[in-house]
């Protein structure tokens, strides 16, 4: 089983900056498809970003221009920059990976991380 491991979250003021990285442990990093979710008290896990591995990224509107998903394959890390952070943005971000299987063994398989807790407070 892939397993992901998520590091980096911590307690930051509001316009306050925090990097996220989430360490991979499948041997075909390169050719998974990555994503960030997040989930605030009493609300449903959402989308953050993604990244597929052609590079292509797509954010939720309520990041666009303040967070950055990235990959490094060399490392098997996928990572998310937020930047000019805001209350709203507190919460529990998760790691997610869909790893390519072929037709044979099932087609595409997803995996989550534990989380790693954010929180934007003055």
């Amino acid at each position: 089983q892939v397993q992901l491991v998520e590091s980096g979250g911590g307690l930051v003021q509001p316009g306050g900056s925090l990097r996220l990285s989430c360490a991979v442990s499948g041997s075909n990093f390169s050719m998974y498809a990555m994503g960030w979710y997040r989930q605030a008290p009493g609300k449903q896990r959402g989308l953050v970003a993604t990244i597929t591995h052609k590079d292509s990224t797509n954010y939720a509107d309520s990041v666009k221009g303040r967070f950055t998903i990235s990959r490094d394959n060399a490392k098997n890390t996928v990572n998310l920059q937020m930047n000019t952070l805001k209350p709203e943005d507190t919460a529990v971000y998760t790691c997610y990976a869909v790893v390519p299987l072929p037709r044979a063994s099932g087609g595409p398989r997803g995996y989550w991380g534990q989380g790693t807790q954010v929180t934007i407070s003055s």
